[in-house]
């Protein structure tokens, strides 16, 4: 019996359906993630106490097995789907083991000792208790005491320490501690000049400096919390605007598969568009969502040149997402719900309301007319802006992702983020900006308080498949053209379009805005009834922003998928996470640029987009003591995908 759709109102409960594939790109399930921690369990027999997982997820299937099993006519009951099986990294007696777990046959069916540069991302447990070591340290404390503070209040937060050129490296993070007296702003306070290394394999701190004493900030002025009273929110939903089946969404002209994993967070699959002249679901987008990110701070300094976080592969945006707050994340007529991830332990760990869907009203037109060349009448026609929005919110320390995925009626995309959270500063001498003398690397947001000048760059995977898998990557540059015969036009130039297809990896590879032109994802293979190749367009939301760091410096060499806004690879399914799959502590042998650098041949062929979401911040007094959201984003429209405009209707 066919599964039908259903409102989502009629579900139980707010989180996805999940005791039926529907899908083969479906999430691992909790009985899935609890079961693959069994077979790891029992394959690897030594100390349970040595084994920690440090990755868990759905071991991507193989693309054309989904595509075919997905469009294939025959009932499903004999129609085989692609097997299901974890890819699962796990740490045990200081060794990094990737394991294949075949789900089907209970057993593991691949195990591969890691040895290469880089680390898994840390675990919870790892990181809380880093989080408490100092406080228990006779340096620390002495520290703490001689400058007259009380260790009972004091917060740490340990951070990611990056690569500086070292041969060997262990799993290190620094600790930065912070006075929590007289604010919940623990960010707002911090104890400047201590720097503490920390092994976390041991769990020893193997490094204590302490070299300068500022005054810490005060905590006066530094509340972040709003006066509104609380919301009560029941998970009834009066009208939800769209139909889920499983994972699987329904929405106006668009149907998707929504899943969740530890590492991305929101991963949207198979996004297809109805086409209203044929009446059939289009393809346009196969599998995407963030895939890693770069925060570099712009303080040389001892104790800050090694923030240069990325927070996706070190740490985890699905793994940091918060649960949802209705009326202040959400709307009203959101619909909640939950993801899941695997503990440290391998057990499944539920995340309640990090996703919420909901119908958005832009309050303008998505298209309008007003005509009064009708002899006798005013004809006026439009539709609402009216978007679908699947959104979901990371906090990485300080910072607040606001991550949406914005679906519209037009058969366009909208990538979105909004940062927000709190600023990460240092303490300073300084109270007035007159008395500076040196370069504070920052604004002075607040007396003794220094806001760190740094970047946020957020790279999104898009393996398009616009109608199709064979794509190229088209550039329709702007050029000036002259006017020759004068007896025709009194005009002496206009502007013509010159379009250049990319052959390889090589030329996939764009600066933005170094000229006029536009990006194209087209596919050469498909056209509209008057010929037009069909494809989807690139479109910035700000001038693009790439990375100002120097092309040595250790960073900017594990970062260097952020020398470019937009690169273009051929598809690999092994090739997903910008800064590499081993992302702490890098050294940027793998990733982004180093699979470019093969230059494979990207003409008509199964092609990724990558895009990157940079912006280089300075701060202002305005983002003291919490920043208002700043936004940032890019979309896909389509471009000679559809014969005409797809809203209006007969």
């Amino acid at each position: 019996m066919k599964t039908p759709f259903l409102p989502l109102t009629l579900l139980l409960q707010c989180s996805f359906v999940l005791s039926l594939h529907l899908h083969p790109l479906d999430p691992l399930t909790p009985e899935e993630i609890n079961e693959t921690s069994i077979i790891v369990k029992k394959y690897h027999k030594g100390n349970p106490q040595d084994l920690a997982f440090h990755y868990v997820d759905l071991e991507e299937p193989d693309k054309s097995h989904v595509l075919r099993y997905l469009h294939d006519k025959k009932p499903r009951n004999i129609t085989k789907p692609p097997s299901r099986r974890s890819l699962v990294v796990v740490r045990t007696g200081g060794q990094t083991h990737e394991l294949v777990v075949d789900l089907t046959a209970s057993k593991v069916v691949s195990d591969h000792l890691y040895t290469g540069p880089g680390f898994p991302p840390f675990t919870f447990i790892e990181l809380f208790r880093a989080s408490k070591l100092p406080l228990t340290y006779p340096l620390f404390k002495k520290s703490i005491i001689g400058r007259g503070l009380n260790v009972s209040e004091i917060s740490c937060v340990p951070f990611s320490v990056g690569w500086y050129g070292e041969t060997i490296t262990r799993r290190e993070v620094k600790a930065t501690c912070f006075y929590r007296e007289g604010s919940v702003n623990v960010f707002a306070r911090p104890i400047e000049g201590i720097t503490i290394t920390i092994d976390v394999d041991s769990m020893q701190i193997v490094t204590y400096v302490d070299r300068v004493t500022n005054p810490v900030p005060r905590s006066q002025g530094t509340d972040f919390r709003t006066k509104n009273k609380p919301y009560r929110f029941s998970c009834k939903v009066s009208d939800t605007g769209f139909e889920t089946r499983g994972n699987i969404i329904k929405w106006a002209n668009w149907k998707f598969h929504v899943g969740f994993n530890a590492r991305a967070g929101i991963i949207i699959s198979t996004a297809s568009v109805l086409d209203p002249t044929s009446g059939k679901f289009r393809r346009v987008l196969y599998r995407g969502h963030v895939s890693e990110t770069f925060v570099p701070y712009m303080d040389p300094t001892y104790e800050w040149y090694y923030r240069t976080f990325m927070d996706i592969g070190e740490f985890g945006f699905g793994r940091s997402a918060v649960n949802l707050q209705p009326l202040i994340d959400c709307p009203q007529n959101a619909a909640f719900f939950d993801g899941h991830v695997a503990g440290p332990d391998g057990s499944a760990q539920k995340m309640s309301n990090v996703i919420c869907i909901f119908e958005k009203n832009g309050y303008g037109a998505s298209f309008r007319h007003t005509e009064i060349n009708v002899p006798g009448q005013v004809i006026n026609s439009g539709d609402a802006d009216i978007t679908l929005v699947v959104r979901m919110v990371a906090t990485l320390g300080n910072y607040d992702y606001i991550m949406d995925w914005e679906f519209q009626k037009s058969g366009a995309m909208r990538f979105g983020v909004a940062l927000t959270g709190v600023l990460e500063v240092k303490a300073t001498p300084y109270t007035n900006n007159a008395h500076i003398t040196e370069n504070v690397h920052g604004t002075l947001v607040a007396k003794n308080t220094v806001a760190v000048n740094h970047d946020h760059y957020l790279t999104y995977y898009l393996d398009l498949d616009v109608d199709g898998n064979g794509n190229s990557l088209v550039k329709a540059k702007l050029k000036t053209a002259r006017v020759t015969d004068v007896k025709v036009s009194p005009r002496k130039s206009y502007w013509t379009v010159v379009k250049e297809t990319a052959k390889t990896e090589a030329d996939g590879r764009i600066r933005l805005g170094s000229e006029p032109a536009e990006i194209l994802i087209v596919n050469p293979n498909k056209h509209t009834k008057i010929g037009n190749t069909v494809g989807y367009r690139l479109i910035p939301e700000q001038i693009p922003v790439t990375s100002l760091l120097s092309e040595d410096d250790f960073p900017q060499i594990r970062a260097g998928y952020t020398k470019y806004p937009v690169w273009v690879t051929a598809y690999n399914r092994s090739e997903r996470w910008a800064g590499g799959f081993y992302t702490d502590r890098s050294r940027g042998n793998d990733g982004l640029a180093v699979w470019s650098s093969k230059n494979r041949d990207i003409e008509n062929k199964d092609i990724v987009l990558w895009y990157n979401v940079g912006v280089h911040h300075i701060p202002y007094q305005e983002d003291f003591p919490v920043m208002p959201a700043l936004h940032a984003g890019f979309s896909l429209r389509p471009s000679n995908f559809f014969d005409h405009n797809p809203l209006p209707s007969d």
